[in-house]
């Protein structure tokens, strides 16, 4: 049975994936059909044609990212289980080297060779414990949830889907894509700012300047958009 320190763990590791996959969605959810929109009403002059194109991009890129990250998911489950397979074939063919990782393992937590030898012991005694123990602490790798491949793929799907509305809406209440633009622009810059400030609270990095830079990336991405489109209209 698994005790409690397991379930926190594995609900810790859980919410990591999903926040991980949830920034992944919406950075490119937020950049790309704001990009693409802005583009598009510097070539364009109905914001009908704007909507229509930005639905179909957000639909395309939903599913790409989606499928990325079930890839991903499935890759990463595919070599934990190929290493898990190599850690039982070494403790059965090559149990005192691997008994020697263990000690390594503690040494360097400074135990005493003594108590290094009732912890190798104590660790060895159990085959599963002992591969769980070598996955984690010789390989660094963590069980991947069963599910993680179709868990990412929607989160990373859903979450580009409601980053690439945020931008396209205004376009839905106006004739004039340029007048869309204007709305969207504001729009977006929020939604950046206050999701690059949350992101980067998420990985530890300054809020303020994070904020900046990843709002500072989606509008130097739109506004290049438009310009190469008016250059070309």
């Amino acid at each position: 049975m698994h005790g409690p320190d397991h379930h926190l763990h594995e609900q810790h590791l859980k919410s990591s994936d999903f926040i991980t996959d949830m920034v992944i969605g919406m950075s490119d959810g937020l950049t790309v059909p704001f990009a693409l929109a802005a583009g598009l009403s510097g070539a364009v002059d109905s914001a009908a044609i704007v909507t229509a194109a930005g639905i179909a991009e957000i639909v395309a890129g939903s599913i790409a990212m989606g499928l990325g990250g079930y890839l991903a998911g499935q890759t990463e489950q595919e070599h934990y289980e190929a290493e898990l397979k190599r850690e039982y074939e070494e403790v059965e063919r090559v149990p005192e080297r691997e008994k020697e990782e263990i000690r390594e393992v503690f040494e360097d937590y400074g135990l005493s060779p003594e108590a290094q030898e009732i912890v190798v012991e104590a660790i060895s005694k159990d085959k599963d414990k002992w591969v769980d123990f070598m996955m984690r602490f010789e390989l660094g790798l963590e069980r991947p949830h069963p599910n993680r491949a179709r868990n990412s793929a929607l989160t990373i799907g859903i979450s580009y889907i409601i980053g690439g509305f945020i931008p396209l809406l205004p376009y839905f209440y106006v004739e004039q894509p340029v007048d869309g633009l204007k709305y969207s622009a504001a729009v977006t810059v929020l939604a950046l700012l206050i999701f690059g400030y949350f992101k980067s609270k998420i990985t530890g990095q300054n809020p303020i300047i994070g904020s900046l830079k990843v709002t500072s990336i989606g509008a130097a991405a739109a506004t290049a958009a438009y310009l190469v489109a008016k250059l070309f209209q």
